[in-house]
């Protein structure tokens, strides 16, 4: 296993970079997020990834050591591949996609190219305790929001209103000040439904 790659920056696009070290040129995949995070001087430093298949050997960098553990507990999940962890890490920093899943936020993973509904809920439901175990982190904010959503969601349900619209809304105040009650939420929301 080839665990960090430390060397001269030959090429890099958004997708890829070329890393020479000790006169090889190594070809690693890489995400939006880690292209964001590499300047373009003239040494470089990536956490790696190697994945063996029949068919290649593909090596994938991290500027984080967080992004590259995110990225395998996404590839230990049934029908994520690699292509879809690295878009996933490409759409959302490695923060936002550990605390959609530690926080049960479906909608956020689904809002993925290439996530459907059922595949972001068996990705939260396969590592949100490895999330929350990994990290420390206390499940007692997140659920009171999310509980609160829900709540604020299936009262606007009752009164008509269909939910993607309603969730849309929703979403927007709870944006601007997510510590609100249920029934603020649902005021604030019939104002902009």
């Amino acid at each position: 296993m080839i665990h960090h790659l430390k060397g001269k920056l030959v090429e890099k696009t958004p997708t890829y970079v070329v890393i020479e070290c000790g006169g090889v040129g190594y070809f690693v995949n890489i995400s939006l997020h880690t292209f964001s995070k590499i300047s373009d001087s003239e040494s470089i430093n990536l956490f790696t990834h190697l994945q063996i298949k029949e068919d290649a050997h593909t090596l994938f960098g991290f500027a984080e050591r967080s992004e590259r553990e995110i990225f395998r507990l996404l590839l230990s999940v049934s029908g994520i591949g690699s292509s879809i962890a690295r878009t996933m890490l490409s759409s959302m920093n490695p923060t936002q996609i550990r605390d959609a899943i530690a926080n049960g936020d479906v909608t956020s993973i689904q809002s993925i190219k290439g996530i459907g509904a059922k595949t972001a809920q068996r990705v939260i439901l396969d590592l949100k305790d490895k999330i929350l175990k990994v990290y420390d982190i206390g499940e007692v904010s997140a659920p009171t929001n999310n509980t609160n959503k829900e709540e604020a969601l299936s009262a606007l349900e009752v009164l008509g209103f269909a939910r993607r619209p309603a969730e849309k809304v929703v979403d927007k105040v709870l944006g601007q000040d997510p510590s609100l009650s249920v029934e603020n939420i649902i005021k604030l929301a019939l104002k902009n439904l």
